[in-house]
């Protein structure tokens, strides 16, 4: 599962839902495809899209199967939203933001630790990972990322001898 959005309001009063997203794109959601909320930490619930319209590329308005009121339609509100790995395999290499929570694994010091955020600065995506106890800004470039596995959620890079090591200090 890969965390795309957020449910953050409620949209008329027959139950619709706004969801907004970091795919970065508004055309992966088409109805009949299955959206996990996570209720409780650690506890998603599926919904069935019946209609989706993009309002723009970070944010769609969206009908459920069986949220018809927004009495029901408000309880999901705040929550975040996960869709299978499959449904995003082709936009999930284009979004880094879709990468929160993958592992990074270096070539030669294998695992470095797992992408808690995702950032810009000007055309550049950087990683922010915590590797033997610093926080690490990894720059996420074509000439350091060998590849990235939607299905294993891992980020495989090949990064320049030095690069840890100016945030260790050493």
């Amino acid at each position: 599962m890969i965390r795309v959005g957020k449910i953050v309001a409620t949209h008329g009063l027959n139950g619709a839902l706004i969801l907004t997203h970091i795919v970065g794109n508004s055309k992966w959601l088409k109805p009949e495809q299955v959206l996990l909320v996570e209720m409780q930490k650690g506890s998603h619930i599926p919904y069935f899209v019946s209609q989706c319209k993009a309002n723009n590329d970070a944010e769609y308005i969206i009908n459920v199967e069986d949220v018809d009121r927004i009495e029901v339609a408000k309880k999901l509100v705040t929550r975040h939203v996960y869709v299978d790995e499959a449904i995003l395999a082709d936009y999930a290499k284009q979004s880094p933001l879709l990468w929160i929570g993958f592992s990074i694994v270096d070539k030669s010091k294998g695992i470095l630790g797992n992408v808690e955020d995702v950032s810009r600065t000007g055309f550049q995506w950087l990683a922010k990972i915590t590797y033997s106890g610093a926080e690490v800004l990894i720059p996420l470039i074509d000439q350091f990322i060998e590849k990235v596995d939607i299905k294993t959620r891992t980020i495989n890079v090949n990064l320049p001898d030095g690069l840890l090591e100016v945030y260790l200090g050493s």
